[in-house]
């Protein structure tokens, strides 16, 4: 009887035991799960149809403002987060939409040209995601995340970050944003008040804005 009463205490303790050990350990297992337990990696293409790139550059002046059209691009993600993304802009679609007719071709004429985004050489710019970070205690409707990237044009590479509005539901990513980038960097110099004396109101910002939507599905 005493045997049996030991044993019984010994068998007790041990499930005791045991139970501590696994709690203990569930701590330090670290969360990979996502939906029903598992790792979720999706990529994302671009819906070419529904997505839009618009551009604005200022000057003294004025203002002229157009499109350009995205050629390729994939978004990646894991458990909902992005984590990655490539996409190509065709130069050769740049319009101008604030000009019509003659004055409309000679300013995409130019744009097109080596004072600035010498399409004929570099008929691609390309932006390569790097991260994605969410923004804490975005409202919604807000900026929630910000974009660090590098962006090539005509064949220079810089890193770029900026603000924009990120949704993924289940197999739909919608992205909105607009990012300022300064074009002297990337070698067009053109017009710059930093590069050439004396331009008066010819002279034309160092900084560029495009805006932009997008639409992608997972493959």
């Amino acid at each position: 009887m005493h045997i049996f009463v030991l044993l019984n205490l010994k068998t007790i303790k041990m499930k005791q035991f045991l139970l501590t050990i696994a709690l203990a350990t569930a701590y330090l297992v670290p969360v990979t799960t996502y939906g029903q337990g598992k790792t979720i990696n999706q990529t994302f293409k671009i819906n070419l149809d529904k997505s839009k790139v618009e551009w604005v550059g200022k000057k003294i002046t004025g203002q002229h403002n157009g499109e350009i059209k995205i050629a390729k691009g994939e978004i990646t993600a894991t458990n909902g987060s992005v984590n990655g993304g490539n996409i190509t802009i065709d130069m050769n679609t740049i319009t101008c939409l604030d000009l019509q007719g003659e004055w409309a071709e000679k300013l995409v004429g130019h744009l097109k040209s080596d004072d600035f985004f010498s399409v004929e050489k570099h008929a691609t710019s390309t932006f390569t995601i790097k991260s994605v970070t969410p923004i804490k205690e975005a409202k919604a409707g807000t900026n929630n995340v910000t974009v660090n990237g590098n962006l090539t044009i005509k064949g220079i590479t810089q890193e770029i970050e900026f603000p924009a509005i990120l949704e993924i539901r289940g197999s739909n990513l919608v992205a909105n944003g607009e990012a300022k980038i300064d074009r002297t960097k990337f070698d067009i110099k053109y017009g710059s008040s930093n590069f050439f004396e004396g331009l008066g109101d010819k002279a034309i910002d160092n900084e560029f804005l495009v805006k932009f939507k997008i639409a992608a599905i997972a493959n």
